[in-house]
């Protein structure tokens, strides 16, 4: 049987499209608090698990050293969070919220809010479809 090569067919197109809408979104709601998304998505892991070491800050986002470390820089300079070397392991570096960044918090809280009430999807759906988007990355990180 022959692939499917028609572009509405694709479900990688499909993820690409709504990714971008969403990222969209959100880069002009965070705009106002002076973030950018992948700004966004550090300071929510960091709001979930304060003190995480910069590359357990890399897994859970998914990006290298080289990406992290500018955003991180940016961070700092912003005065939203703190690096500090570990005392036992002098390679290790955590990252901390700074009491700005933990303010920041109700903030985003209030951007999320806003973005979810404008989707025509209910609760379900959208852990339904959260559900199956790390079920995809599992399978793709599983099989690389």
């Amino acid at each position: 049987m022959p692939a499917d090569l028609r572009l509405d067919h694709q479900v990688c197109f499909s993820l690409y499209a709504a990714s971008r809408a969403s990222t969209s979104a959100y880069r002009h709601a965070l705009a106002s608090v002076g973030l950018t998304y992948p700004q966004y998505l550090a300071l929510l892991a960091l709001w979930e698990e304060d003190g995480l070491t910069v590359r357990q800050l890399g897994d859970r986002l998914h990006l290298d050293s080289g990406t992290l470390s500018p955003l991180l820089a940016r961070l700092e300079n912003a005065g939203l969070v703190a690096r500090s070397r570990s005392a036992d392991d002098g390679r290790s570096v955590h990252v901390h919220l700074t009491e700005s960044g933990e303010k920041l918090r109700a903030e985003a809280e209030a951007i999320q809010c806003s973005l979810l009430g404008r989707l025509d999807m209910s609760e379900e759906d959208l852990l339904q479809l959260r559900t199956l988007a790390q079920r995809l990355v599992d399978s793709l990180e599983a099989s690389a």
